[in-house]
């Protein structure tokens, strides 16, 4: 790719100012990666200066029944596989204490989508301690682990509704939802999402802006090289770009390289090239210019401290206690290597909590117990106190 005068003058407007989408397209197509990679670092350098954050967890698998099928995933467990999780409240209990013994402060909730609409064994599950609804159970369950342990509940658990979202919003600080992608067209037959109807776009999109309508900090992010095209993943970037600037409610943005995993219907796909992934890390910088953004450290086992030269302030949450029971094939790299790659990037790697310091400190908690939480861990910066996050 040749030094286009025109391009170059793009990159060199996009240190000072957002990008158009005609912009980006162009960009994407036609920039040399080394480029984008360049021009990203010098962005983050302008907006994020110094300090990479990661975010010390347990993750609790609550349950891994899931209404959906997506032809990529091995979370999804079907009844009577030994991997099926459907956790009583003594296990999530312990799982968070064995979590503040190792002075995590994220109690990260994964469930599957709304299992109770297709298994009746999830049905049964949730009766049994009261509940009609998976995210009645989170309710509860996210009270136990904050009053009991401290720890921050984050929640995963696909679409929401309004109504849902709200039910969560005095014990989470924090909820997510991947967008993935914007592309309908890998909604349909043969793709990976024609059997996961949470998965449509405009599905997202409906949870993410109710999270907006309710004020509620945000955690999601695209999947990289599932079969979008270049086009369709600017515009997944500009999808999330604008939901941010109607309602300031995206903290952080992750960027996730796809994987073939055995045993999926897309095992044989090959996995998210190596220079296509850095160029979309590059362009989610260049696109939202002041948003955090983050590259999964177990996915890139080791590359990952060159994602730092594209642009990311963040690594995700990584845990010291519990394994990634969406990607257990790739394990979480201890926090004293990811420090030392940070470190040998000449940045400094700080632990924050599940809500990052500006929506923290902007406005976005309304609960004054949950503020009391954060306030006992957090330091004036709005990130953990070091002398609790310090091995």
């Amino acid at each position: 790719m040749l030094a286009n005068p025109a391009l170059v003058e793009i990159l060199n407007r996009a240190i000072e100012k957002p990008v158009s989408r005609e912009e980006a397209i162009w960009l994407m197509a036609e920039c040399a990666t080394d480029s984008l990679v360049a021009t990203a670092g010098r962005i983050r350098d302008r907006t994020r200066p110094d300090i990479i954050t990661y975010s010390r967890k347990v993750f609790i698998n609550l349950v891994n029944l899931c209404r959906d099928t997506c032809t990529y995933c091995t979370y999804k467990k079907e009844p009577g596989d030994a991997l099926l999780s459907m956790m009583d409240p003594r296990q999530v209990l312990a799982i968070a204490e064995a979590g503040k013994k190792f002075r995590c402060t994220e109690a990260l909730f994964v469930t599957g989508e709304r299992p109770e609409q297709k298994y009746e064994q999830a049905r049964s599950w949730l009766h049994k301690f009261g509940h009609s609804s998976t995210v009645e159970y989170i309710q509860e369950m996210s009270e136990l682990v904050l009053s009991k342990t401290g720890l921050l509940p984050h929640t995963n658990a696909g679409s929401l509704t309004k109504k849902e979202m709200a039910m969560l919003k005095d014990t989470n600080v924090s909820l997510g939802v991947m967008l993935e992608t914007i592309s309908e067209r890998l909604t349909e037959k043969g793709m990976p999402h024609e059997d996961a109807p949470s998965k449509n776009p405009k599905v997202r999109i409906k949870t993410l802006e109710s999270a907006g309508e309710l004020r509620m900090p945000m955690t999601t992010g695209i999947l990289v090289g599932i079969g979008e095209t270049p086009d369709e993943l600017v515009d997944s970037l500009f999808a999330i770009r604008q939901l941010h600037e109607k309602y300031g409610h995206i903290q952080e943005v992750i960027i996730q390289n796809f994987a073939p995993k055995p045993d999926t219907g897309m095992a044989q796909e090959p996995p998210a090239q190596s220079e296509y992934f850095r160029r979309a890390v590059a362009m989610a910088r260049i696109i939202m210019p002041d948003m955090n953004i983050q590259v999964p450290p177990n996915l890139n086992p080791d590359t990952f401290g060159r994602y730092l030269d594209a642009g990311i302030n963040d690594w995700g949450g990584i845990s010291p206690v519990t394994i990634d029971h969406v990607n257990p094939e790739f394990p979480w790299p201890s926090i004293k290597s990811v420090k030392q790659v940070t470190e040998g990037r000449g940045r400094r790697l700080r632990a924050r909590l599940p809500i990052y310091p500006e929506f923290l400190k902007g406005g976005f908690i309304t609960s004054d117990r949950l503020m009391q939480y954060a306030g006992l861990i957090s330091d004036d910066s709005g990130l953990v106190r070091e002398d609790y996050a310090n091995d």
